[in-house]
């Protein structure tokens, strides 16, 4: 698909920023009103000139007081309109990108797991930071100048007009080419700062690797490598940013010669026609100076055309992302409420491959009753965390339907659907936040008492009050104050207070020590006593408290039935599992 024009990419950013047109007129209106007191001066130079030192009596200092006095007045009037327009449009700005900022993270946070994977995250970041900031900088800046530019463009060819049409022409004429050549950089331009919001995406991104992954990094000694990696990004996006100002600067210089011959070609020509009678010498030194405001608009566009271009190029990658549409999407006002009570579950016939790979999940066809335990178990890759964001809905199947009791997973609102299907990932998320703020993410009307009591119920009570400050306690970015099953232990009571229909448990237990699984263990019977649950287990000893055992092997289901059943029949995938675990923990 051929990228859009810069005119096509302005007028959509537009339409997603509705405040920006509101009371546009308005704020042009105030833009040409200030010009006009700029336009005051070389008219008070030619009135002063001509009827006030070159009178038909001689100097009348009369006149020159009168015509400094308004052209005082004039400017105080242009200084307000400034003023009042320049809020305005800081106003305006900030509120529309503000809503473009807001509405580019709601779409990348209901783009489906599978696109946001595919994507740096780095690079998603920028789109809704550096990029939305590169076009707030460029409206704030550029904009005003912009905006002012026009309309001392607009005021002062017109007046030139009115003084002189000959001289206009010539004025014109010598800035013709330069129009030619701007428009020929301006596509280059346009090329150039993309490449430069893209290589921000992939800096950030670098940058973000690195200090997320900074204990990676130390423990195998590859911060040199790291260091060289983040230095190839940064000398990427430099390259990139020289070779777009050395277009601007092209750009630019094609202006200035063109104000050159535009300055002598009025002098020459005004000499002449002075000579013939048909200019005064106020009316050619008003000129000048109309001139010099006339060059002032031109040099501030091709001054300001490299950040046009570079807030185009952020708008641009915006677009880009507004116009994926979710694969997962919401039915929203066409979708319908799940049943009431428990949840069973069915899987029909389905199967799963990403993008470009091969199936992970071949043909599986099974139900799983309400209120109870079910353990899927597999080696590794086998496609066990796939079932699971399947039945969350976080990923829709390639092939066949997902429905809980009897209704397809894609035609549930999320909103009942997040409010009666609750997952626990494997590395138990937690916000920068507190202890309690973090629990609240799933009841937010929760009081502490009522908090200390869940954690209670789930005989966390002696764990809480060992933290340093309770539930005011801040667990850091990522959770990362508290240890890996500290994190699973508050993720557990979060998915405990929003009781849920269907608990999803990701290896919950996968990653913590001894003491800790027998804390989650027992909070978990808790959390899962009455709901329907299903457990991707990693270690076996989960598997043992299911209700029914799932053994999936490549991507399907080989076995199902009770955990004693499974594990006597001998040489069986899951008999071989279990002794190998048996032999693991040994």
């Amino acid at each position: 698909m051929s990228e859009a024009g810069t005119f096509d990419t302005v007028r959509r950013g537009l339409s997603l920023s509705p405040e920006l047109r509101s009371g546009l007129a308005g704020t042009v209106g105030l833009a040409v009103l200030q010009m006009s007191g700029r336009v005051a001066v070389p008219i008070a130079v030619q009135q002063g000139i001509d009827h006030g030192i070159n009178g038909p009596s001689g100097p009348d200092p009369a006149v020159v007081a009168v015509v400094v006095a308004l052209t005082l007045a004039a400017l105080a009037i242009s200084t307000l309109c400034g003023y009042l327009m320049t809020r305005r449009l800081f106003t305006v700005s900030e509120t529309a990108l503000g809503g473009l900022r807001s509405r580019t993270f709601r779409h990348i946070h209901d783009l489906s797991m599978l696109h946001q994977q595919s994507e740096r995250r780095g690079s998603m970041v920028s789109r809704v930071t550096g990029d939305v900031d590169q076009i707030s900088q460029f409206l704030q800046t550029g904009g005003v100048q912009l905006l002012l530019a026009g309309g001392q463009l607009i005021v002062s060819t017109v007046v030139m007009f009115a003084y002189s049409w000959q001289l206009t022409v010539v004025v014109l004429l010598s800035f013709g080419p330069a129009i030619g050549v701007i428009r020929f950089f301006q596509k280059r331009l346009a090329g150039a700062y993309r490449t430069v919001r893209e290589r921000t995406g992939v800096m950030l991104g670098a940058v973000a690797e690195s200090v997320v992954g900074a204990t990676v990094i130390r423990a195998f000694g590859v911060s040199g490598r790291t260091a060289r990696r983040l230095d190839t990004a940064v000398d990427d996006l430099r390259t990139a940013q020289q070779r777009a100002m050395r277009t601007s600067v092209l750009s630019f210089s094609s202006g200035e010669i063109s104000a050159g011959l535009a300055l002598s070609g009025v002098v020459v020509a005004g000499v002449l026609l002075g000579v013939d009678g048909d200019l005064t010498v106020g009316r050619l030194t008003a000129f000048l100076f109309l001139v010099t405001l006339f060059i002032q608009p031109v040099q501030i566009a091709t001054e300001q055309l490299n950040e046009a271009q570079n807030a185009v190029a952020g708008w641009r990658r915006i677009l880009d992302v507004l116009d994926v549409d979710p694969d997962v999407a919401d039915p929203d006002d066409e979708g319908v409420e799940l049943p009431a009570g428990p949840l069973s579950v069915r899987f029909d016939d389905v199967s799963f491959r990403y993008p470009g790979g091969p199936m992970v999940l071949s043909d599986v066809d099974l139900t799983l009753d309400a209120r109870r335990k079910y353990a899927v178990v597999g080696e590794t890759g086998s496609g066990k965390t796939t079932f699971a964001k399947l039945l969350t809905r976080l990923m829709d199947p390639a092939e066949g339907t997902v429905l809980l009791s009897g209704t397809p997973l894609t035609g549930v609102r999320f909103s009942s659907l997040r409010s009666r299907v609750v997952m626990v990932p494997q590395d138990g998320f937690l916000f920068d936040a507190t202890v309690a703020e973090n629990i609240r993410f799933a009841e937010p009307s929760l009081t502490d008492d009522q908090l200390r009591t869940a954690f209670t119920e789930l005989g966390l009570g002696d764990w809480l009050a060992g933290l340093p400050a309770g539930l005011e306690t801040a667990v850091g970015e990522r959770g990362e104050s508290l240890s890996v099953g500290e994190r699973q232990l508050v993720a557990l009571v979060r998915a405990y207070v929003a009781d849920p229909d269907l608990l999803v448990l990701d290896e919950a237990t996968s990653a913590v020590d001894p003491a800790t699984e027998v804390r989650l263990q027992y909070a978990l019977d808790l959390v899962t006593r009455g709901r329907t649950t299903v457990a991707i287990a990693h270690r076996l000893s989960t598997a043992e408290s299911a209700d029914e055992v799932i053994v999936v092997d490549a991507g399907r289901v080989v076995q199902r039935g009770p955990h004693a059943r499974l594990v006597a029949e001998p040489d069986s995938i899951y008999a071989k599992l279990y002794a190998s675990w048996l032999e693991q923990t040994r």
